[in-house]
């Protein structure tokens, strides 16, 4: 936290520096765990389900109740006696006081608070899960973003590059048609050439702002918070699909919701079966009134009257009929219980296919990437081939143009082929469950 802290301070405290501090992806991704806005709720529910867990040993614990009350009375009493008396009196006033400590302690319930006491256990586990899941769906999405950044940083590399090169064409066109060996429309076409990638390196440099702000959001810092990022995108070439379907069986934290709610279904079976059988309570309360009257009009009637004492017995509640509730609500549990399995299933056939299929865009990438780095060297050599025709007049504006045409989709084709290939193993990892070490 500490540490995490700092690098947060650090963030705040380049807005006001000359020059833009680099920001790695282990440090963004240290504050997103400490400060994203998802991954703190997910943090929240997880505590939240943990209080249940934290005081389950209340579940065979009994009940103790404390009540009391002070009554007073004003009554004008009359009797007519079977002997023909009449007796009365007015403002009879008299006052009763009560109170009870009562303790209920169920002794036998069917099992049911053993099984509460396991699906508290389960449904903490399950909150665990869902929090990795969070930090990993959060932590991909950071990754991307601080790709995709770095990504527009290589793009606005190669506009630059491309920038100079129109230049370069500009001021050779412009000599030529000086000395009158160019043409005029060769020399507008290299300006707007020129002017189209300008237009592109503004566009560059707004996107590289936004996905910034985007980061910023993802990291929850300051928008006005002023970094940089590396410019390179490492990989990892040593991923083994055979690995990654082995692994993803252990910590895929989709698959590991899904076997936790069959967990929680078989629960739920159990705890509705437990009501088939009787309860069994331990009842004792100690019990105190006392009742004082100013006047009777009955010499039976106690002008003080007090009570108190112990009392204690068991109770036995056995179910015999319900309306089959019992039976509807162990079929419905087992419906659950099925469903939850057949979601299991499901879920482990679409993460072993994402698998399959992200480890095929992952080789693919890969041989494309391969394939890019070559293509732009020759891009490169080609355009300086051509550049160099053109001064000597061998070769038209047009062919020199086509050059850098071919020199831009290359760039265009080899920074994609670097952050898809990123993606993908980004996507791989996430499968795998590996994205939170």
């Amino acid at each position: 936290m500490k540490k995490s802290f700092f690098i947060y301070l650090f963030l705040l405290l380049s807005i006001t520096s000359t020059a833009q501090e680099k920001l790695s992806l282990e440090q963004a991704i240290q504050v997103t765990l400490e400060r994203n806005y998802d991954i703190l709720l997910a943090k929240n529910d997880s505590l939240n389900v943990a209080v249940d867990r934290e005081y389950a040993y209340a579940l065979f614990l009994p009940v103790l109740n404390a009540t009391g009350t002070k009554t007073w009375n004003k009554n004008d009493q009359k009797q007519l006696l079977a002997n023909g008396e009449e007796r009365g009196s007015p403002n009879i006033r008299s006052s009763n006081m009560q109170g009870a400590v009562a303790l209920n302690w169920t002794l036998f319930d069917g099992m049911k608070m053993f099984v509460l006491r396991e699906r508290y256990d389960q449904q903490n586990i399950l909150a665990g899960y869902q929090l990795k899941n969070q930090i990993t769906e959060s932590l991909a999405q950071l990754i991307a973003t601080y790709y995709d950044i770095v990504r527009q940083k290589q793009q606005l590399k190669a506009t630059l590059e491309l920038i100079d090169l129109n230049k370069e064409r500009v001021v050779l066109a412009e000599k030529k048609v000086s000395v009158g060996l160019g043409s005029k429309p060769e020399l507008l076409q290299a300006r707007v050439d020129l002017n189209a990638q300008q237009s592109l390196l503004i566009q560059q440099r707004t996107l590289i702002e936004q996905l910034k702000e985007t980061l910023n959001q993802i990291m929850r810092v300051d928008n006005n918070a002023q970094y940089d990022v590396y410019d390179s995108i490492p990989f990892n070439e040593s991923l083994v699909l055979g690995d990654l379907h082995d692994d993803a069986e252990r910590t895929n934290w989709s698959l590991a919701i899904a076997r936790q709610n069959v967990q929680l279904a078989q629960l739920w079976v159990k705890e509705n079966k437990a009501d088939r059988y009787p309860t069994v309570t331990w009842n004792t309360a100690y019990n105190f009134s006392r009742t004082e009257n100013q006047t009777v009009i009955n010499n039976f009637t106690p002008l003080f009257n007090r009570n108190l004492g112990l009392n204690y017995g068991l109770s036995v509640n056995i179910p015999l009929f319900n309306k089959f509730t019992v039976r509807k609500n162990i079929l419905r549990a087992n419906y659950a219980l099925t469903a939850s399995e057949l979601e299991l299933e499901r879920q482990r056939s679409l993460v072993h296919l994402a698998l399959n299929n992200q480890f095929k865009n992952y080789q693919t990438s890969l041989q494309m990437l391969d394939l890019e780095e070559q293509n732009i060297q020759l891009a490169q050599e080609n355009v300086q081939i051509a550049m160099a025709r053109f001064k000597q007049g061998v070769t038209t504006n047009l062919e020199l143009r086509e050059a850098q045409k071919s020199l831009e989709d290359g760039y265009n084709r080899l920074i994609q082929a670097r952050y898809n290939t990123k993606l993908a193993e980004t996507e791989l990892l996430k499968l795998k469950g590996d994205l939170i070490k």
